[in-house]
């Protein structure tokens, strides 16, 4: 059984979201409810779906073509594939903060919303790169990975690159490695960072290249390293060897990747950290509370157990302060404002509060919370990741305190 709860966002009171961004989140919240919730069972089940995969890849990993072109069909139809995309590559140019509230509704679900998942650094693409490499990702005809960590070059990428590119002729030659690369397995096309300027490095001197999937130079370790997170989920090593890259597929200025590479991170890998984590916690808040009123132990249900209502309440107001948080820094995003800090905040709170969260859920369900046809263990899993990956919880306190005692 399942239970919508009453959410905060919901109820009446001083903060409200717009009513366009209300319309988005209780559509992308039925269709989620209604076609993506039944097939739980069967995408749990499966060794195939994988951490990091594009939502469209992770499906089709997982589902048979008609189910696969089913559920990509109703997110075409709904508006919601592109629902993320500027308007003026096709999509309604919502805010950030709209942005956050659909994407805590695709979250709720461990089966993905098949959606075009497009890097924002991406819109950097100018000229024929526009065409080249933008509108593939936009129609979801190809999917990217984000290559910036090394062997030895993870909390501290800036100084301690390795990973060069230097100058001949009209174009770039790279050489070296990078690690823990989400997606490179799977994908078509490559964001990597090198170092072009050793002297100025993070200072002017890292420059981002678009690289096909498809260079002879770049060579991808599959299957990769493999995790907990799942059998396919593998992080893949990168190795450049003598690998040549025009001009024309720098992104960006020469000797400004690293600004596109921590606004990346700042958006994609932080802010939007706190989206993926609401409607993973908000999810096993719903079913404690369902699983607490039918679950009996000596005679009475166990949500009358002060043992498990305050486990509920700390799930509770670990959600309620999340959520608020998060909307506000993507509403000062959406004002102008450097967010940076403020991203690594809800990065930090938002995996260290989820992977709490769900494992309250877990101990509430007791043996069933173990169960790998319920999604608790695969929403603890990557959470408790998240508190690595993107940049360790230690780094993002590193990154505050800095601005407190700058």
């Amino acid at each position: 059984m399942h239970t919508s709860h009453p959410r905060a966002e919901d109820e009446i009171g001083a903060f409200q979201l717009p009513p366009s961004v209300r319309e988005y989140r209780d559509l992308a919240r039925r269709i989620v409810r209604e076609e993506l919730m039944p097939l739980e069972r069967e995408f749990l089940a499966s060794p195939n779906h994988a951490y990091g995969l594009p939502p469209t890849v992770n499906i089709r990993s997982v589902f048979d073509k008609k189910t696969a072109d089913r559920l990509e069909g109703i997110s075409r139809d709904s508006g919601l594939f592109n629902v993320l995309v500027p308007e003026e590559f096709g999509g309604p140019g919502l805010s950030l903060l709209a942005q956050v509230v659909l994407e805590e509704e695709f979250n709720y679900s461990p089966v993905p919303f098949p959606y075009a998942s497009v890097p924002n650094i991406l819109y950097e693409c100018r000229g024929d790169q526009v065409e080249r490499f933008l509108k593939p990702v936009v129609s979801g005809e190809w999917t990217t990975a984000f290559a910036q960590t090394e062997p030895g070059a993870g909390s501290d990428p800036g100084g301690m690159m390795t990973t060069r590119a230097t100058r001949d002729g009209d174009g770039w030659v790279l050489n070296g490695t990078k690690m823990w690369i989400s997606n490179a397995g799977d994908c078509e096309l490559v964001m990597v960072q090198a170092v072009t300027d050793p002297e100025k490095r993070q200072r002017g001197g890292i420059t981002m290249f678009l690289v096909r999937r498809d260079n002879p130079g770049m060579k991808v370790e599959v299957p990769g390293i493999a995790t907990w997170l799942g059998p396919r989920a593998s992080q893949h090593i990168i190795h450049f060897d003598d690998c040549r890259v025009p001009d024309s597929d720098v992104l960006g200025e020469v000797g400004k990747g690293f600004v596109l590479g921590q606004k990346w991170l700042t958006i994609h890998d932080r802010l939007m950290r706190g989206p993926y984590a609401l409607g993973k916690m908000q999810r096993a808040l719903d079913m404690s509370i369902d699983w607490a009123k039918q679950r009996k132990t000596f005679g009475k249900p166990i949500a009358e157990r002060q043992a498990i209502q305050w486990k509920l309440v700390d799930m509770y107001v670990d959600i309620q302060a999340l959520r608020s948080m998060t909307y506000e820094m993507a509403a000062r995003a959406d004002s102008g404002e450097d967010v940076r800090t403020e991203a690594a905040l809800i990065k930090m709170t938002s995996t260290d509060w989820g992977a709490r969260c769900l494992d309250h859920a877990i101990q509430i369900h007791g043996a069933m919370g173990e169960a790998l046809e319920l999604p608790l263990t695969l929403f603890y899993r990557v959470l408790r990741h998240a508190q690595i990956g993107g940049g360790t919880s230690e780094i993002q306190r590193v990154l505050i305190a800095r601005k407190l005692l700058a």
